[in-house]
Parts: structure tokens; C-alpha cells; sequence
């Protein structure tokens, strides 16, 4: 069992990147990737940790991107902390970050929500601060009964609250991990809000961008949707990856390993990653 989609603390799950690791060995994965929003500084203490449980562990991360009219997600596998082009540009997105949480702040006074930044910092913890974190504050001082509700009410895009942040284009994504030896695959496809027929044309458009795989085995998924994500990763030729998309208690009802119970991501797809890569 593997799986190549996690959260830590660092950037918006509950969980620190060594109880992840602890967490992949409760559930009987061999291979685990850590992959924190925008950042990589997770690694070293994940890995040490799943070297002691005999885990594997492959360095990760994954970026927001624009596409067409809205946006993805890109995963990037086998890039280290350290200098590398696409830690120069983790840092320049890390930094919008940061301008970004300013301005939700603000505008969640502007509409009475009464919360400051430090509220939101105790909540984030030693990680960098996301949305997630905003919407625990919200929970916490009963201005909405769950993360989700907060996230509808208040951050979510179209809600008052909502704030854009720095992206960069999946070309350029895809781009940045070959120059830094890793490779690029599109995170949970179906949030493209596509037909089956659509994202096959999307996933020809990615692929000649130097995307090499779509998460096809993603934690929420049904078994109809992942069959026929496989199926399409088979025809253009894509690896078709996978993994829970834990967060912790930010997405409750998913587990490392297993995602909502059923998950089970092929180790094969390990070897056909590292195929790829540059």
C-alpha cells in the first residue's frame, strides 16, 4: 500500500509530518509522500521518522495553478528541500501567502467577523497559515458550525471573505520539477469540473505541458470514477497515481493510506513514476 498524497501541520493539516509517517505505518503503507501546499521544509522530519518505520518516503509538494478559467492543482514528486528552481518559486508563492492572510483578515472585519491574524497563527501552529486555519478560528468563536460551513459562508471563492492568491500556469509547474529532477501530475482531476470527454482534451493540453500523471486514485473517489480515470490515464499514456489527501481533522473522514476506507493505490505506480522523471 502506498500514498502519495498528505498534509502536514506545516501547511494546512492537523497533523505534524513525523505522526504522518507514524500514521502511514498504522495502516500498513510501504511508501508515503509528503505533500504539503507550497513548501518542502516537512521532508526531513517525515523522512527521518518513516526511515525508523521502515517506510519509504518520497519528497512532495503540491501547487495551486491557473487553468483555463479556473485552476488546479499540480503534485510534484522527487524534488528535495534545498536550492532548486522550483524552491525559488515555493518561496515567491510562501510570501503571497502571507500578504494574502493580511488582506482576508481585513476583509473579514470589514463584514464583522471580529478575528485577528494571532488567532489564526495559534491555530496554524509552527506552519504557514492557509484558509483551513481561518475556518477552525470561525468554528472556535461560533460563527459557523463546521469547517465547511465557514469555508461556504466566508472563504470559499464567490464568498465575501474570499481572497485570490498567487498562481503559476501547470506548463510552468511542470516545467520547474524537470529542471529540479522531479515530475508533475495533475491532483484530483475531477475538481476541473469536467465530462469525462472534456478532461480527456484537458489532459492532452496538460500532458504536452509536461504533465506525466493524473491522481486517479484519490481518496474520495468512487471506484466508477478512479476505473475510468485509469482507463483515461492508459490511453494518453499518464501514470496513474494516487493517494488520501490527508489532512487530519481540516478533512475529516480520510486516512492515511486508505482515504474514506477503500483506497488502495498499486505500488507499481512508484516504478513508473520514477520512469519519468528526467
Amino acid at each position: 500500500m502506498i500514498d502519495l498524497h498528505t498534509h502536514s501541520i506545516l501547511s494546512d493539516g492537523s497533523s505534524e509530518p513525523e505522526e504522518i509517517a507514524e500514521l502511514a505505518k498504522a495502516s500498513g503503507c510501504s511508501v508515503l509522500s509528503l505533500t504539503d501546499h507550497d513548501r518542502l521544509d516537512g521532508i526531513t522530519r517525515a523522512r527521518c521518522r518513516a526511515q525508523q518505520l521502515g517506510i519509504d518516503l518520497i519528497a512532495g509538494c503540491e501547487v495551486s495553478c491557473e487553468f483555463k478559467d479556473g485552476s488546479c492543482h499540480i503534485l510534484v514528486y522527487f524534488v528535495e528541500p534545498g536550492e532548486s528552481a522550483l524552491q525559488d518559486e515555493l518561496d515567491r508563492l510562501l510570501y503571497d501567502r502571507e500578504n494574502r492572510n493580511s488582506k482576508l483578515i481585513d476583509r473579514l472585519n470589514q463584514i464583522g467577523v471580529q478575528i485577528s491574524i494571532e488567532e489564526v497563527r495559534a491555530q496554524a501552529g509552527e506552519g504557514s497559515i492557509g484558509r483551513p486555519h481561518f475556518a477552525q478560528v470561525l468554528v472556535d468563536k461560533r460563527m459557523a458550525e463546521s469547517i465547511q460551513m465557514a469555508f461556504d459562508r466566508f472563504l470559499a471563492k464567490g464568498a465575501p471573505a474570499y481572497i485570490s492568491k498567487a498562481r503559476i500556469t501547470p506548463g510552468e509547474v511542470a516545467k520547474l520539477a524537470r529542471q529540479s529532477g522531479g515530475v508533475a501530475v495533475l491532483a484530483h482531476p475531477f475538481t476541473l469540473g469536467m465530462s469525462l470527454d472534456e478532461l480527456h482534451l484537458a489532459l492532452v493540453e496538460l500532458k504536452e505541458l509536461g504533465i506525466v500523471g493524473i491522481e486517479a486514485y484519490y481518496g474520495k473517489y468512487s471506484i466508477e470514477q478512479r476505473s475510468a480515470l485509469v482507463d483515461l490515464a492508459q490511453r494518453l499514456d499518464l501514470v496513474a497515481t494516487g493517494g488520501s489527501d490527508f489532512h487530519g481533522s481540516y478533512k475529516p473522514g480520510l486516512a492515511v493510506g486508505t482515504g474514506a476506507g477503500d483506497l488502495e493505490v498499486p505500488e507499481s505506480v512508484i516504478h513508473e513514476l520514477e520512469n519519468r522523471r528526467p
